[in-house]
C-alpha cells in the first residue's frame, strides 16, 4: 500500500476511536510493527500492535471503557495489554526500552521514550508507525527508512547490529524467520553477529524459541530459514540432533549423500503439498536416526537399516527436549517417522492386497498424511526416476482406496474382542486370548477371511481347536 492507500484504509470507526480515546486520556498512540509492515507489503495482518507515551494498562482500560463490554488481558511486569474487538487482537504497550542481563531469561523493562521505543524495535521493517493523533493521523513515520528496506527486501537492525541482538537474543531466529517468511535478505553484517552471538540463544526461553522455529517450518520454502540457522550456527544450540544429519562420509570411494540437505528437500517437498505443521515436522524426523545406524559393508556400502523405528523411538524425547506438544501431534509425527519406508517399499514391487492392508491397517486415519510424506521423500536429480516413482506411489493411492473400499480396514476394531473371546470359551486374561485375537487379526490382513462377525467366528471356532479349546456357551 501507498501512504495515501494506508490513510484511507486507517479511517475507519476502530481506528477513529483509538484516536479519541487517545485525545481524551492525554497521551499520543501510534500503530506499530508487523501490522504497518504487512500493510504496507500487502499482506493481512489481525494483530494489532499499538505504542502510547504513557501506561499502556490504563489507557487499554480506558480504550475498553470505550469499546463497552471488551474485557483486558494485561501483564503488569512488561506493561503490556491487550484485548479482542472483532477479528482483530489488539496489544497495547506504553513506549518502553528493554534489555537481557547476561545470563538471564527475562528482560529488564524500562519506562522509555518513543524514539527510544522505536530504536528498540528488531528491524528497521518493524520501526514504522502510524500515527493515530489528533493533527496528524494515518501520518506515517518512518525514522529508519524501513520502507526503503522493504522495496529492497532488506533486513536491517535499525541499531547495530550487535546491540539489537545483545538486547533479545531471540531477534537472531526473528531475523531468520522473516527471511524465511517473507523472502528478505539479512544484511551480511548482521549475519556475521548472528554468527558471533549465536550462543546466546540458551538464555532465550524453549518456548519462545520453538514458537520462532515453528513458524520458519511454516514458512513457504522452509530449507532457506533451516540454511541459515545451519549457516550462523544456531541450529547447533537449539537442534543439534538435527546438525549431526550433516556430511558426507566416504570409505573405498563410496559416499552415502548428505541426509542433511536431504532433509530440506524433503521438508521443502511437503510444503508444497501440505501446510501442517506437524506433517513437515515428520519430514524433519523421518531420518533423524541415520546418524546412529550408519553402517558400511563392503558389499552393499552404507546401510542405514532400521532407522525408521530408531527414529520414532527417538521422536518422544525430542519433543520434549524443544517443548513440542506431547499429545496426538506427537504420536503422529512418531507413526509417519516409523512407517515411512512402508508404501516406498510397495512402490517398488507388484502390490499385494495383504501388503496394502497392513499398511492401511497401520496408518488408519494419517494413510494421507503418510503418502504425501513419502512422495515429498524421493529427492534424485533424475526426473524420469522421480516421476516412475510418483506414479508407482499413484498406483499405491488406489489399490489402498480400492481395498479399504471393500475391507473397511481404517481405525480398524476387531470383530471379536478379547472380553468374548474369553466369554466363549470361559477363559481368564492369558495367553489364549491373545494368540486367538492375533490370529483373526493376520487372517484378516493376509485376505484369508473377510473383516465381518461371521467369518471372524467360524475361523476363531476352528483356531480354538488347535489350542484343545472348546466353547462353553454358544
Amino acid at each position: 500500500m501507498t501512504a495515501e492507500e494506508i490513510k484511507t484504509f486507517i479511517d475507519q470507526p476502530i481506528y477513529r476511536t483509538i484516536s479519541d480515546a487517545a485525545s481524551e486520556y492525554g497521551c499520543r498512540v501510534y500503530i506499530i510493527g508487523g501490522y504497518v509492515r504487512d500493510l504496507i507489503i500487502g499482506r493481512g495482518s489481525k494483530d494489532l500492535d499499538i505504542v502510547v507515551d504513557g501506561s499502556g494498562i490504563e489507557f487499554a482500560h480506558h480504550l475498553a471503557d470505550r469499546l463497552q463490554g471488551t474485557k483486558v488481558s494485561y501483564f503488569k511486569n512488561f506493561g503490556t495489554a491487550m484485548f479482542m474487538h472483532g477479528d482483530l487482537e489488539i496489544e497495547i504497550v506504553g513506549a518502553r526500552k528493554e534489555s537481557y542481563r547476561t545470563e538471564s531469561r527475562k528482560p529488564i523493562v524500562e519506562d522509555g521514550t518513543l524514539k527510544e521505543d522505536r530504536a528498540r524495535r528488531d528491524f528497521t521493517i518493524n520501526a514504522i508507525s502510524i500515527s493515530l493523533n489528533k493533527g496528524d493521523f494515518g501520518e506515517i513515520q518512518d525514522p529508519f527508512d524501513g520502507i526503503s528496506d522493504i522495496e529492497n527486501l532488506k533486513l536491517i537492525t535499525p541499531l547495530e547490529p550487535e546491540t539489537t541482538y545483545s538486547d533479545d537474543p531471540l531477534r537472531m531466529m526473528r531475523a531468520i524467520r522473516f527471511a524465511s517468511q517473507l523472502g528478505f535478505t539479512i544484511e551480511e553484517k548482521s549475519l556475521e553477529a548472528i554468527e558471533r552471538h549465536a550462543e546466546r540463544i540458551s538464555i532465550v526461553s524453549k518456548e519462545r524459541t520453538i514458537e520462532e522455529l515453528n513458524k520458519i517450518i511454516c514458512s513457504p520454502v522452509p530449507s532457506i530459514g533451516f540454511k541459515l540457522l545451519f549457516k550462523t550456527g544456531l541450529l547447533h544450540h537449539i537442534f543439534p540432533k538435527m546438525v549431526e544429519l550433516y556430511g558426507v562420509e566416504k570409505r573405498n570411494g563410496q559416499g552415502h549423500k548428505d541426509n542433511f540437505y536431504h532433509t530440506l528437500k524433503v521438508l521443502d517437498n511437503t510444503a508444497t503439498r501440505s501446510d501442517d505443521l506437524y506433517l513437515r515436522w515428520s519430514a524433519i524426523l523421518h531420518d533423524i536416526a541415520k546418524p546412529d545406524t550408519k553402517r558400511y559393508d563392503p558389499k552393499q556400502g552404507w546401510t542405514f537399516h532400521g532407522h525408521e523405528d530408531l527414529g520414532a523411538k527417538m521422536v518422544p524425547r525430542i519433543f520434549r527436549d524443544l517443548k513440542l506438544p506431547m499429545d496426538g501431534r506427537m504420536k503422529l509425527v512418531q507413526k509417519l517417522v516409523r512407517l515411512h519406508l512402508r508404501p516406498i517399499a510397495l512402490s517398488k514391487k507388484e502390490v499385494s492386497d495383504s501388503g496394502i492392508r497392513r499398511l492401511i491397517f497401520e496408518a488408519g486415519e494419517d494413510l494421507n498424511a503418510l503418502m504425501i510424506l513419502c512422495e515429498s521423500d524421493i529427492t534424485s536429480k533424475n526426473e524420469s526416476k522421480v516421476q516412475r516413482y510418483l506414479q508407482n506411489f499413484e498406483i499405491v493411492r488406489e489399490k489402498c482406496a480400492e481395498v479399504e473400499q471393500t475391507d473397511r480396514l481404517k481405525n480398524w476394531q476387531p470383530p471379536i474382542d478379547g472380553k468374548e473371546i474369553m466369554d466363549i470359551f470361559g477363559l481368564k486374561p492369558g495367553k489364549e486370548v491373545g494368540i486367538l485375537k492375533i490370529a483373526i487379526r493376520e487372517a484378516i490382513l493376509e485376505g484369508d477371511i473377510a473383516n465381518s462377525y461371521d467369518g471372524a467366528m467360524e475361523f476363531m471356532l476352528q483356531e480354538a481347536k488347535k489350542l484343545n479349546l472348546k466353547p462353553v456357551k454358544t
